[in-house]
């Protein structure tokens, strides 16, 4: 089994910072991408940023900038620095990852629980 648990969202003031944690945990062979989504009320889920194991980013528009996501492979958790955040923000932010359980079964796509970020004006 594998599991995704985030951590750090919160209640913060416009312009303030948050840092998210995604830690991986379970039968993990290889985990290829790591990344995080947003989901505010009313609205589809969106990407938010992903990294590659290879170093690759992809951020969204709106983030760019403001937020970086970094990585470290020996824990196998994903990090989500928010900086000048804004109400726009404010959303349930999610980890997502492709990992590898063993080399018989296919990479899938894991989610996390989910932890809600509010950014007040």
């Amino acid at each position: 089994q594998v599991q995704l648990v985030e951590s750090g969202g919160g209640l913060v003031q416009a312009g303030g910072s948050l840092r998210l944690s995604c830690a991986a945990s379970g039968s993990i062979l290889t985990i290829y991408v790591m990344g995080w989504y947003r989901q505010a009320p009313g609205k589809q889920r969106e990407l938010v940023a992903t990294l590659t194991s290879g170093g690759s980013t992809n951020y969204t528009d709106s983030v760019k900038g403001r937020f970086t996501i970094s990585r470290d492979n020996a824990k196998n958790t994903v990090y989500l620095q928010m900086n000048s955040l804004k109400p726009e923000d404010t959303a349930v932010y999610y980890c997502n990852a492709l990992i590898r359980k063993s080399y018989y079964q296919s990479p899938k796509y894991y989610w996390g629980q989910g932890t809600q970020v509010t950014v007040s004006s």
